[in-house]
Order: C-alpha cells, then sequence, then structure tokens
C-alpha cells in the first residue's frame, strides 16, 4: 500500500460508522445503519442515567405518520407506542390573546387520509429510553457516552476522530449529528447560513380538566404561535412562541404566575390548567449547512438544517434525513461503491438538500407573515386559510404533508 496516511487509518479501523451526537437523530441513524448490516460507533457528550430519566420534565415531540413507520422499523415503535398520544386533527386559527380566535380557520383531519392518525405526540424520556435500550441489546453498535470528539481528520480511505479521553477511532465514514453548532461541521470546513427571529420558544406542558380528544391546535398570535399539542392523560404540551424579552420575563415567574400569563392564549376550552413539569427555552432561528456533505462526511438533523417550530417538523426533518442516509449507503454498497465516497454522499445530498431548503424557507416566510398584527397581512392570512379550508384537494395536500407521507419517500418511510 503506497499511501502511508491510508494504511495506517486502516490499522486503527474501529468500525464502518461513527456518529457524533447522542439525541435522537444520531440514535435512529445508528439503529437505522446497524438494521442495514454496517458496524456503528455512536459518541455521545451526555452519560447513559441522564439520557435515561424516568420523570417527565415537560419535553415532548411530535413524530409525524412517516416518522411513526420509521421507528416501527428500527424496532422502537413497540416500546414507545403505549405512551404516544395520537394527533387526530389539527386547528390552526389566528387571533389576539384574550380576544379568542379569528373566524376563520383550517381544520385538519386525520379521516381524510388512509394512513391513520397524521402523528403522534411522544414524551421525550419514552423516545430516549426506548432508543438507548434498543442500542444496548444490538451487536453492531457501540455506545461511547461521556465521550466529546476534540479532532478529526479524512483520508483517501476514512475518517479518524480523537477524543478527549485520548481515544482514537476510525471508521469510512463520519456522520455529524451534533446540532446547529456541529463541531463535526466545524471541523470538515462546512459554513452556516442563517438568521434569528427576535423569538425565544417557552416550551412546557399542563395538565387541564377536559379531554383534548387527540386535537393539536395551532394559535397565531401578533408576537408568534402558540402550539397545544395533546399528551396522554388530559395533558398537553406548550410550544409559545414569544419576542426573546418577553420569553424572559416568562421564564423568571413563578408557577402561578407563569400560569395566570398563558390562560389569555390559551383559553378556556379544555378547562382549568396547571402546570406539569418543568420549563424550557430556546432561542428561534433558520441555520441551514451551506452542504449536508463533504469528504468522508455526512450531516443529519439540526447539523444540516435547523428550522422554526412553527410547522413540528424540525424532529421530522432529521428522522427524514436518517432514512435517506440510511438507503443511500446500502444501496451504494449493494453497488460496491465506497459508502464514504463523495459520489455516494452526493446522492444524499441531492435528496435532502432541497427539500430541507424548501421547507426552511416556507417555514420562515410562514412565520413572518403570521408573526405580526398588520391589519393587511392579517386580513390576507384570515382569507387564505378560509380558502384552503375550503377546498377538499388542497386540504388533503395539507394533511399528507403535516403527516410526512408527500414526496420521495425512503424505504423506511414507506408503509
Amino acid at each position: 500500500m503506497d499511501n502511508p496516511d491510508q494504511a495506517r487509518i486502516l490499522r486503527v479501523m474501529s468500525t464502518d460508522l461513527i456518529i457524533v451526537g447522542g439525541g435522537l437523530n444520531g440514535p435512529a441513524m445508528a439503529l437505522a445503519v446497524a438494521q442495514a448490516g454496517f458496524s456503528v460507533t455512536i459518541i455521545d457528550s451526555l452519560p447513559i442515567d441522564t439520557r435515561k430519566r424516568v420523570d417527565f420534565d415537560g419535553r415532548s415531540y411530535a413524530l409525524a405518520h412517516a416518522s411513526m413507520r420509521l421507528l416501527h422499523g428500527i424496532g422502537i415503535w413497540d416500546d414507545i407506542a403505549k405512551h404516544a398520544q395520537p394527533m387526530l386533527q389539527i386547528k390552526v386559527t389566528d387571533g389576539r390573546a384574550g380576544e379568542g380566535p379569528s373566524p376563520w380557520m383550517m381544520h385538519f383531519d386525520h379521516a381524510e387520509i388512509e394512513e391513520g392518525p397524521m402523528g403522534y405526540m411522544v414524551e421525550d424520556r419514552h423516545l430516549r429510553r426506548a432508543f438507548l435500550d434498543t442500542m444496548a441489546g444490538h451487536e453492531l453498535i457501540t455506545h461511547l457516552a461521556s465521550e466529546t470528539v476534540v479532532a478529526q481528520e479524512v483520508g483517501p480511505a476514512g475518517a479518524t476522530v480523537t477524543l478527549a479521553s485520548g481515544k482514537t477511532l476510525a471508521a469510512r465514514l463520519l456522520i455529524g449529528s451534533d446540532g446547529r453548532k456541529s463541531g463535526t461541521a466545524q471541523r470538515a470546513g462546512i459554513k452556516r447560513t442563517g438568521w434569528g427571529y427576535g423569538q425565544t420558544a417557552v416550551v412546557c406542558a399542563v395538565k387541564h380538566d377536559k379531554p383534548h380528544g387527540g386535537i393539536a391546535h395551532q394559535f397565531f398570535m401578533p408576537h408568534g404561535p402558540l402550539a397545544i399539542l395533546p399528551l396522554t392523560r388530559n395533558r398537553s404540551s406548550i410550544v409559545w412562541s414569544e419576542t426573546d424579552a418577553r420569553a424572559a420575563e416568562l421564564m423568571a415567574m413563578n408557577d402561578a404566575d407563569f400560569i395566570s400569563a398563558l390562560r389569555p392564549a390559551f383559553g378556556s376550552f379544555l378547562g382549568a390548567i396547571s402546570l406539569t413539569g418543568a420549563r424550557f427555552s430556546y432561542p428561534l432561528g433558520l441555520t441551514l449547512a451551506n452542504s449536508f456533505v463533504a469528504d468522508r462526511v455526512a450531516l443529519v438533523g439540526d447539523a444540516a438544517h435547523g428550522l422554526h417550530p412553527i410547522a413540528g417538523q424540525g424532529l421530522n426533518a432529521g428522522l427524514r434525513d436518517v432514512a435517506a442516509l440510511a438507503d443511500v449507503l446500502e444501496q451504494a454498497r449493494g453497488r460496491g461503491e465506497d459508502i464514504g465516497g463523495l459520489q455516494t454522499l452526493e446522492r444524499y445530498q441531492r435528496w435532502r438538500r432541497f427539500d430541507t431548503t424548501t421547507l426552511a424557507l416556507a417555514t420562515d416566510t410562514f412565520n413572518k407573515l403570521f408573526s405580526n398584527d398588520n391589519p393587511l397581512l392579517r386580513a390576507a392570512r384570515d382569507i387564505g386559510m378560509g380558502l384552503v379550508n375550503a377546498a377538499p384537494g388542497l386540504r388533503r395536500g395539507f394533511i399528507r404533508e403535516a403527516a410526512g407521507l408527500s414526496g420521495d419517500l425512503p424505504r423506511l418511510m414507506r408503509d
């Protein structure tokens, strides 16, 4: 072998793929590629005990129907299903806090599609535990917890990472699933494009007296949307987008004052409400990696694209990345191609970059259109919602989009 770098990498080669990031997309990626027969090492900066917390902390996720299929395909849905709340309807309204919703609205019902519920609400604790338990039982997955990557290097045969502990690992492909400030992307020289919205999302959960009926609500107010998403046992997840200053005030309030501030926007349709779990806040912005791939490197999830939560598609877009990349790698191996070669990775980029850029710009436009109190824009958007709601074909298209069932679906997301 003439190339000394290639010889060195092959000597320390430890796995087919290395995944950096142990949140949600990283474990999903590990299980998807392990199912296809690839050996994988996942590097997680947090300890397993932290990931496996059992108490409800208020965090939950809206999983589209297609994402549920992926979780079923990688073997964790059966563990999650008993904790999942189906989303049977979505109601989108416009208005101001304390004044009630506009009479114009969009109403989406799962009965208009054949596949079943549009999606499911799942608590963070159940999702993470299912990932960890399933990975622990898979012989092709090595999970390195409480480890961080401090350096990476690529060569003709693979990529090498150095951990803070001093360990060195190598693989044919390095996958970055390490968030919007992805160190994997930075070390690969991938730059980002994006901007902030001057908004912060306040996330929590509430208990309420009346049943929600599996209905998700999106209420657009002048400073940002309020999402009320159904959880099991007469609880709902709250994602409240406000100005940065107002969100800071909300986070500083005690529980009673916070509920008093939430009540005018939330309304009384579910009866008395009270907090359950903690409150979290996240600054909102749009961030897109200028490339999803580099030599021996691929990005998935927030490492590739960070979206506004207005359409609840952040995690779903990441899981679609996972399914698409798993497809591309499996097909490349079947053709005898290098799974870490740029020609292979470009196929993944062509599949996902246009879709995610389009989704990012759509959520950006939607947020700017609805997060204001301009009377002309308000009239236009109310009429637009009314027209969509009155057109069965358009309405069905929106329902399928919300369920993640439109476009070119990867194998793990097909029925």
